[in-house]
């Protein structure tokens, strides 16, 4: 059975794809880079793994090489000088770096040498944060579209929220070194069964047995950055676009809460609500299911596809209450 999730943006399906990463569920993903491929995460999570062992050369090599004069060659000369102290991250300090980089070095050595301090151990969440206040000025300058790519990194620190430990949590995330064999490995074959994410413009011309349509909430589909009636319509012609991917199944959800970044001053999460491209007058062409309603007795589909239907709408369910 051919089967895919459709979405508005590449970034909607980051905690999907760590949820099938963790239960070795094979996926590919259309549009957009999967959510651990990114540079941005692939930097803040150096930050972490150089924690996790100091002796991590990759990580080191990937952290110094954000900071401004420092290329292949410098950082190499940082490695190997850290060699000689025992990978302490204090030992940048007396190493010497280029004129542009000496305050960002300070900054660095002081930063890892706190969260390195196994006397005042932090949450992971808050070792994320931290990290997040001194890379987002090295962050901003590296790369286009900064706003979009926070919300990766937010999603990031949620799902370190969830976490025992930090070595739990890398663990879980099957972090690879760039030079891994993995990153060769393709898609899977033919004759493979693997879920397909995409996004919903990636999807168009394509069709599927079953598909899931995921965030269908008003702010993400439409998108909160649409502007006046032309661009709400086309937001509207993408669902329609989505609904009709399916061949026999179609399955529309939406979060009744999305959860942001700790503010001391506000609450941790928002409340969603349906798409209102699915007013009230369109209900009874659904069969609605909530968190709390029972399983529906679904007799028109066949046993694999009702079985497959209610084993991620349990998932589905996991993720997104």
């Amino acid at each position: 059975m051919k089967q895919a999730v459709l979405f508005r943006a590449g970034h909607n399906s980051d905690a999907l794809e760590i949820e099938l990463g963790r239960r070795n569920i094979p996926f590919v993903k259309w549009g957009g880079l999967k959510f651990l491929e990114t540079a941005h995460i692939k930097d803040l999570l150096a930050f972490l793994r150089i924690l996790e062992n100091s002796e991590d050369d990759l990580s080191w090599m990937r952290v110094l090489q954000l900071l401004d004069g420092i290329g292949p060659g410098r950082a190499r000369q940082a490695v190997t000088h850290l060699r000689q102290y025992q990978n302490r991250p204090e030992a940048l300090v007396s190493w010497q770096a280029p004129s542009g980089a000496a305050d960002t070095i300070k900054s660095l050595s002081a930063l890892l040498s706190r969260l390195a301090a196994k006397s005042r151990p932090l949450p992971l969440s808050a070792e994320i944060d931290l990290v997040r206040k001194y890379y987002i000025p090295l962050f901003q300058k590296r790369y286009d579209n900064p706003e979009v790519r926070l919300r990766d990194l937010d999603q990031l620190e949620l799902l370190a929220q969830q976490a025992d430990s930090r070595a739990s949590f890398l663990a879980d995330l099957t972090l690879d070194p760039p030079t891994s064999t993995g990153d060769f490995a393709g898609p899977p074959h033919l004759d493979e069964e693997y879920v397909v994410l995409s996004t919903i413009h990636s999807a168009k011309g394509c069709e599927w047995d079953v598909i899931y349509i995921i965030h269908a909430a008003d702010g993400v589909l439409p998108s909160d950055m649409v502007k006046g009636e032309e661009e709400l319509e086309e937001e509207r012609r993408l669902l329609y676009v989505a609904m009709t991917r399916a061949r026999d199944v179609l399955y529309v959800t939406f979060p009744l809460k999305y959860y942001h970044r700790n503010h001391p001053a506000g609450d941790s999460y928002s409340t969603a609500q349906l798409t209102r491209f699915l007013p009230p007058s369109l209900f009874r062409l659904f069969e609605r299911v909530g968190s709390a309603s029972p399983k529906p007795a679904d007799n028109t589909l066949p046993n694999a596809a009702g079985e497959t239907a209610q084993h991620v709408r349990a998932r589905l369910k996991k993720l997104f209450d």
